[in-house]
C-alpha cells in the first residue's frame, strides 16, 4: 500500500507587498488619526465608513496610472454558472467609493455633503521598498460645493491637521495649483488631439524628476534616461513647447508675481484666465483666515494628478531634512495631496457634481512624526502586576482592577510565575513603566513594592553606585497608596 504523502506545512510569512502591524504601530496610527479626525470634525465634516469591496464598474478607470479597470486592483467575479455575475474588487482609494455613496444616497444627504473617511486601501501593484499593496488613507471631501471657498477650506484644514499631529509651522508648506491654468497652456500651444494632450500631460508630470531641461527634451525629440535607454519625445517644436516651460517655471517671490507669470503663460486663453482667477480668490480667502505664504503658496510646479483633477490641486510637503539610505540629506517630501474633481460623480448620475478633497498618506505622515521625535518613543506598555504567590491570584486581580478603574493601563502576569526574573523581563519587553511586586510578606504588612522600570533601566545603563543609592528605582508603599504612587510614575513618562 502506497505511503500517504504528508501535506506540507504552510509557510508562516506575509504575502509579498503586505505587512503586519503590532501594538505600538497600531496605537500610534490610531492616536494620529484621532487627532486628525478631531480637526475634521471641528470643521463640520461627518465620518463615513463605506464598504471595502466595490464593483469594478463602480471603481471605473480612475485608478491613477492604470488604463484598465481590472488592472491594479484585487478583483474577482462572483460565482455564477452563466458568468453574468458582477466583478468585485477591493477599493484602491477612498474617493471612488465616495462618488458611489453620494450617487446612491444623494436624496438623503445634505448638499453640500462634507465627509471624512479613514481606512485601508489595496493596490495590486508590484511591491518594492516602502511600497505596499495595503496601506491606510485619511480623506476629507466636500461634494456639491462649486465655490473655490471649499478648496480654500480644505487647504486651511490640512494645515490645521498637520499642526495638530505635531508638524510645526515652518516644517511644511501646502502648495496650490490649478488644472484650468494648464488647460489654458494647452490651448495656447494649439494642442487639440487627445493623444498629444495626454503625452504632454505625462511629460509635465515628470517635471519633478527630470527638471526643466528634461521636460524640454521630452516635449521635443526625446532624451536618454538614467539607464541609457532612449525615451521618444512628443515631437513639439521649441515655440510650441515654450508655454509649458513658462507654466512650470512661473513661481515668483510672492503670489502676485506668480499669478502674473502664469497670465503670460496662458496668453489669451479664457479657461486659463479662469484658473488664475480661482487661484487669486483662494489666496485671498486663505489670507483672510490668517493662512499666509508661510503655510500655503501658489506653486505651478504642483503637477501630479493634473490628469485627474478638474480645477485647483494642492499638495502638502514637509520641508525639513532627513537622511536617505545612503546618509545623504534630502527633504522629507509630500505627505498629502488633493484637488477638485467635478466629473467623478457624473459617471453615476450623468450630471456634473462639484467635489473637492484631500488625502493624507498615513504611513508617510507617521514616518515623518517619528523623524521629528513626535512619535515612536512614547508608546508605553501596561503596568505589570507580578505574581509571587499563585494562590493569591484574587488579590493580584483586585490590584489590577483598581489600577484600571483609575484609568491606568495594567495587566496581571499570566505566564508561569515560577521564575520571577522572567516576569520582569516580560515587563521590560512590554515597555511597562512600572511593576507591582507583592508576596506573602508584603500582604502581611499591607504594603506593595513598586519598581520604576524606566528609571531602573536608566540607572543600570550609566549610573554610579552612589547615584544608584540616591535614586532607588524600587520602593515600598502602603497598599492603599498603590494607585496614587503608580500614577505618579505613569504621568512622569507620558
Amino acid at each position: 500500500m502506497a505511503k500517504e504523502k504528508k501535506q506540507p506545512r504552510p509557510k508562516a510569512e506575509t504575502p509579498k507587498g503586505f505587512r503586519d502591524y503590532f501594538g505600538a504601530d497600531v496605537t500610534e496610527r490610531a492616536e494620529m488619526l484621532s487627532k486628525i479626525a478631531g480637526v475634521y470634525h471641528r470643521y463640520g465634516f461627518e465620518a463615513l465608513e463605506s464598504s471595502a469591496v466595490e464593483t469594478v464598474e463602480a471603481l471605473g478607470k480612475f485608478l491613477p496610472d492604470v488604463d484598465r479597470p481590472n488592472e491594479g486592483v484585487f478583483a474577482w467575479q462572483e460565482g455564477d454558472p452563466e458568468g453574468k455575475a458582477d466583478w468585485l474588487a477591493l477599493r484602491y482609494d477612498l474617493t471612488a467609493p465616495l462618488a458611489r455613496v453620494y450617487a446612491q444616497h444623494r436624496n438623503d444627504l445634505p448638499t453640500p455633503y462634507r465627509r471624512y473617511a479613514m481606512g485601508p486601501v489595496w493596490r495590486n501593484e508590484k511591491p518594492g521598498p516602502g511600497r505596499f499593496r495595503q496601506f491606510y488613507q485619511c480623506d476629507a471631501d466636500t461634494v456639491g460645493a462649486p465655490s473655490v471657498a471649499a478648496d480654500a477650506e480644505i487647504c486651511a484644514m490640512l494645515c490645521d491637521a498637520l499642526e495638530e499631529v505635531g508638524i510645526q509651522r515652518g516644517d511644511y508648506v501646502v502648495r496650490v495649483n490649478n488644472r484650468k491654468v494648464l488647460e489654458g497652456v494647452l490651448e495656447t500651444m494649439g494642442v487639440e488631439d487627445d493623444a498629444t494632450r495626454d503625452a504632454v500631460l505625462r511629460t509635465i508630470d515628470k517635471f519633478d524628476k527630470v527638471g526643466e531641461a528634461g521636460v524640454r527634451e521630452l516635449l521635443g525629440k526625446g532624451r536618454l534616461d538614467a539607464s541609457g535607454a532612449y525615451i521618444d519625445g512628443v515631437g513639439l517644436g521649441d515655440d510650441q513647447a515654450e508655454p509649458v516651460i513658462a507654466f512650470l517655471t512661473s513661481k515668483g517671490e510672492d503670489a502676485d508675481t506668480t499669478l502674473a507669470n502664469l497670465q503670460s503663460a496662458v496668453g489669451d486663453s479664457l479657461k486659463g484666465a479662469d484658473g488664475i482667477a480661482e487661484l487669486r480668490q483662494i489666496a485671498g480667502l486663505l489670507a483672510a483666515q490668517g493662512y499666509g505664504p508661510d503655510r500655503i503658496v501658489i506653486d505651478p510646479s504642483v503637477v501630479r494628478g493634473l490628469g485627474y483633477y478638474t480645477g485647483p490641486v494642492f499638495e502638502a510637503e514637509l520641508t525639513f531634512e532627513i537622511k536617505d539610505e545612503k546618509g545623504r540629506p534630502r527633504q522629507f517630501g509630500s505627505v498629502a495631496g488633493g484637488g477638485r474633481y467635478d466629473d467623478l460623480v457624473k459617471r453615476f448620475t450623468g450630471q456634473a457634481v462639484p467635489a473637492t478633497g484631500v488625502s493624507i498618506g498615513v504611513d508617510r505622515l507617521l514616518a515623518a512624526l517619528r523623524e521629528t521625535g513626535k512619535s515612536g518613543d512614547s508608546a508605553r506598555g501596561p503596568v505589570v502586576v507580578t505574581v509571587m504567590d499563585r494562590d493569591r491570584m484574587a488579590d493580584y486581580q483586585s490590584m489590577v482592577a483598581e489600577l484600571r478603574q483609575a484609568g491606568i493601563r495594567a495587566e496581571v502576569y499570566l505566564g508561569n510565575p515560577k521564575n520571577f526574573g522572567n516576569q520582569l523581563k516580560y515587563a521590560d519587553r512590554r515597555q511597562a513603566p512600572a511593576a507591582i511586586i507583592a508576596g506573602s510578606d508584603e500582604f502581611d504588612k499591607g504594603i506593595v513594592q513598586i519598581k520604576d522600570l524606566i528609571l531602573g533601566a536608566e540607572i543600570a545603563a550609566d549610573a554610579t553606585l552612589e547615584e544608584w543609592k540616591e535614586r532607588p528605582s524600587q520602593f515600598e508603599a502602603p497598599r492603599e497608596d498603590m494607585v496614587a504612587r503608580v500614577k505618579e510614575i505613569v504621568d512622569r513618562y507620558s
